[in-house]
């Protein structure tokens, strides 16, 4: 009978191929699922989905595309994504690092120290025993001594195909990923949503440099964000809140957003909205499905972490990384350092 992993990890965004890099380095032999195309596995992660990233520290701008392909082996050259246009320096192209491309050089590098990748998905656990199991989509159990989940989280949309068709041009889901870059300084933008985060992003967009009118487009006539988020949206010169509206449609060129129909909740009545970017803000859904009665979890799904700067979850072995368990920050830079923690934690836990 084979013996168990050392070290299985679940998810390959930011967090699992950081636990990976970090799990190799320690001779923890990981195995990782990336997962398929199921919305809770998404083989890179979230930032599958972004265009450049500009706020990844170590990536500033400059010739990206030359060390991409000098890193990334070259039959996976083929997922990386067209260069930006309009960003030449000297003739060459000049531009921040993509997601996918910034996902293929944590990938190589965890492949680099003998991370084992597995493109399936994990559809159920076992927790029960000494030695955990994971079940993948296809194919027989594995046993593992610890594992690390970093299935991440996913943005909530609201389903309208105009929105799917200008995702990563003019629509997007996180204002601190992306607010900055270009297509948006200096024009007019919507949030939707009434809640906490959506009064957060409409604030940062509304206070960055020449920042023009951010639209907060409620659905209600009154925010559901608690008293002090509510004070500051109504009291920023920059944002204006829009009433008892919700979005019928996402207007553009074809290249980009140019604006949004809204549609009133109390008489049904459309109007256009002239905006550069639609920021969507009505929360993300962990994606736990598959663990639901395995590991102990907040009201919304995120798992928990037991230990106080501890990656630990309620089950001895088990690990949670990145957005899985992080409903506030969710940003690459800080599911990476969860992961590297969730490795080292693995590692002490095996010592021990």
């Amino acid at each position: 009978m084979s013996q168990p992993e050392k070290t299985v990890i679940i998810g390959s965004g930011p967090a699992g191929f950081a636990a990976a890099i970090y799990a190799a380095r320690a001779n923890l032999q990981p195995l990782l699922f990336e997962g398929t195309v199921k919305p809770e596995m998404i083989p890179l992660g979230q930032l599958a989905f972004t265009t450049e990233v500009e706020n990844y520290p170590g990536f500033p701008f400059g010739n990206i595309r030359a060390f991409i392909e000098s890193a990334v082996d070259s039959d996976r050259h083929w997922n990386l994504p067209p260069v930006p246009k309009g960003h030449e320096k000297d003739g060459r192209p000049h531009y921040a690092v993509q997601g996918v491309e910034l996902m293929e050089l944590m990938k190589q590098q965890a492949i680099n120290f003998g991370t084992r990748i597995v493109g399936d998905d994990i559809v159920d656990v076992d927790f029960s025993g000494p030695v955990h199991k994971v079940i993948p989509g296809d194919g027989a159990p594995v046993e593992a001594k610890t594992v690390i989940i970093a299935t991440g989280a996913r943005a909530n949309w609201l389903g309208l195909p105009s929105e799917e068709k200008y995702k990563n041009r003019g629509v997007s889901a996180c204002a601190v990923c992306d607010g900055a870059i270009p297509i948006y300084r200096r024009k007019p933008l919507a949030v939707i949503g009434g809640g906490d985060t959506a009064i957060e992003e409409a604030a940062y967009l509304a206070n960055l440099e020449g920042a023009d009118t951010i639209y907060l487009v409620h659905r209600r006539d009154s925010l559901r964000a608690s008293k002090a988020m509510q004070d500051r949206a109504f009291n920023h010169p920059k944002i204006k809140l829009v009433w008892n509206s919700v979005v019928d449609e996402v207007l553009g060129d074809e290249k980009q957003v140019t604006g949004v129909r809204l549609k009133s909740t109390v008489d049904g009545s459309t109007s256009d909205l002239p905006v550069a970017g639609m920021f969507v803000a009505i929360g993300h859904t962990p994606n736990t499905s598959f663990l639901k009665g395995k590991l102990e979890m907040n009201e919304a799904g995120y798992l928990k972490w037991t230990k106080p700067f501890r990656t630990n979850t309620s089950v001895e072995g088990v690990f949670a990384a990145g957005d899985v368990a992080d409903d506030y920050y969710r940003q690459a830079i800080t599911s990476a350092g969860t992961g590297c923690m969730a490795a080292l934690d693995a590692e002490r836990f095996m010592a021990h």
